[in-house]
């Protein structure tokens, strides 16, 4: 039995079956998949804080968003890459901790601002006489601060719970560290942490059921009308698209976690595990920036000046 107040590291065992010419594969993929995060991402959120036009709650819950991506891959990228270059993959007790907090409070985050454009958006549609009296700056200040705030919290007791533990191993079966994985190795009981794991998944997972109810109003709303059709089509379907891919994305990494095979070959399994990490940061603002057309207008201004610039 091991104190967790003792515990120096962990050892992770998800890269341990490449050989070192897939290490250099992968290592190239993922470092070119990164640069692309943080250049969409980055792209985005330049665009919207310079573009005054922009400057309304959708494209600033947006650029949250973006900002919350790159808060969250910047938890597992830089980790992974050396580990990638080295034949030792040990990470410390703190900082296994301090990755589920990153990686798992970005994901219940993410959550939370959909959550937040779905509203925006059905009060833009349903109610779009009281719009800006509805979404009022002080009151876009007040949802964004409770985005972040409500999720770190969440995350912060459940490390808590986790670093109470007496752990009976050091060895973690992924490629970063997973919270579920640490219960496993667990000397004690872990009912607790689970019932309260699984009050925070239902949570957030709750949101996913207010933004289906939402979009089954707005449909509704947005049929009678041609405009109401247009802002749906413009705004709406994106925000679903980019929903769905996380959704899928989460519930896909949590299911395998608890209920995985121990056949599935571990490539299959390193793919699902970082899944999460990939598509949606990388997808969402694609999504965003081709669909939404005042971000569209202000790319192309913006690289239409460049090009002026340099000619």
């Amino acid at each position: 039995m091991i104190n967790a107040t003792t515990l120096s590291s962990f050892s992770l065992l998800g890269l341990n079956d490449l050989t070192t010419k897939q290490r250099v594969i992968v290592f190239s993929f993922t470092l070119l998949c990164y640069c692309a995060i943080f250049l969409v991402n980055g792209a985005l959120i330049f665009i919207i804080l310079l573009d005054e036009k922009l400057h309304e709650p959708m494209y600033i819950f947006l650029c949250n968003l973006c900002i919350n991506s790159l808060y969250g891959t910047t938890g597992f990228y830089p980790k992974f890459l050396y580990d990638l270059l080295t034949d030792s993959h040990v990470i410390s007790y703190i900082g296994c901790l301090l990755q589920i907090f990153v990686i798992y409070s970005y994901v219940a985050t993410d959550f939370s601002i959909l959550a937040l454009m779905a509203y925006d958006r059905y009060v833009a549609i349903c109610r779009p006489l009281e719009y800006h009296a509805v979404m009022t700056k002080h009151r876009i200040v007040l949802l964004q601060c409770l985005s972040r705030l409500v999720p770190l919290f969440c995350h912060v007791v459940i490390l808590v719970m986790t670093s109470r533990l007496k752990l009976c191993g050091l060895h973690i079966e992924k490629i970063y560290c997973e919270n579920w994985s640490i219960l496993k190795l667990s000397c004690d009981s872990i009912t607790t942490n689970n019932i309260m794991g699984f009050i925070f998944i239902s949570f957030y997972f709750g949101h996913d059921l207010f933004i289906m109810f939402s979009y089954a109003y707005l449909v509704k709303s947005a049929i009678n009308s041609r405009e109401g059709r247009r802002k749906f089509m413009q705004t709406c379907v994106p925000h679903l698209l980019c929903l769905i891919n996380v959704s899928a994305a989460l519930l896909f990494d949590l299911m395998y976690a608890r209920y995985g095979s121990a056949s599935v070959p571990q490539t299959v399994k390193n793919f699902m595990a970082v899944y999460f990490l990939i598509l949606p940061p990388l997808f969402n603002p694609i999504i965003y920036g081709f669909k939404l057309t005042k971000v569209r207008n202000s790319l192309l201004s913006l690289c239409a000046y460049t090009k002026q610039g340099l000619g």
